[in-house]
């Protein structure tokens, strides 16, 4: 099973993610920030890692997440990717130098190949929903933004089920049941 949970910065997307989590056996967290020098990013990160039972294997991947959900699917019941977006902007960072297109088309094939591992496991991955704010001034920003909203739909379309959350609340957008459709 493949599920998205989307929302805004502190709607209680990886809060909602852990609890799924939590009900799957063997979980495995991957972790796609990196702090890098920013204290504040690094303060997060310790955040989130307080949050996790001990008992989770935590694999930090900030670019070949693929590569991550392939091996953890070996041994994991749950696998929870957060997050889609900070992995984006790393592809971004990493491949500056290219066309943003290079980005996208990365993360694209690598979303293709998670959601052929969702029959081993059950796969979680939180992204944020950035498509409902202002466009973006500069060139960059509004390619990350365009790209971030189409990583969310492909992996909306390939996840069984879809939740967008809001003020720490699920709103179920898409089902296992509706993607199978009528019976």
């Amino acid at each position: 099973m493949l599920t998205l949970i989307l929302g805004g910065a502190r709607s209680g997307k990886s809060r909602l993610a852990q609890r799924l989590a939590s009900a799957g056996g063997r979980v495995a967290y991957i972790a796609t920030a990196e702090a890098g020098d920013d204290p504040e990013m690094a303060g997060r990160i310790e955040r989130h890692r307080a949050d996790r039972p001990a008992s989770w294997r935590t694999i930090e991947e900030p670019l070949a997440l693929a590569g991550a959900v392939t091996r953890a699917a070996q041994d994991a019941d749950t696998i929870l990717v957060d997050c889609l977006t900070v992995w984006l902007s790393n592809l971004f960072w990493a491949h500056r130098d290219a066309a943003p297109d290079y980005a996208e088309d990365v993360a694209r094939n690598g979303l293709l190949r998670i959601a052929e591992l969702a029959g081993r496991c059950h796969i979680i991955l939180v992204s944020n929903e950035l498509g409902s704010g202002t466009v973006p001034e500069h060139g960059v920003t509004r390619a990350f933004r365009d790209a971030q909203g189409l990583i969310n739909q492909w992996a909306a379309e390939a996840a069984d089920e879809v939740i967008l959350t809001v003020a720490g609340l699920p709103l179920y957008l898409k089902t296992a049941a509706q993607k199978e459709g009528p019976r």
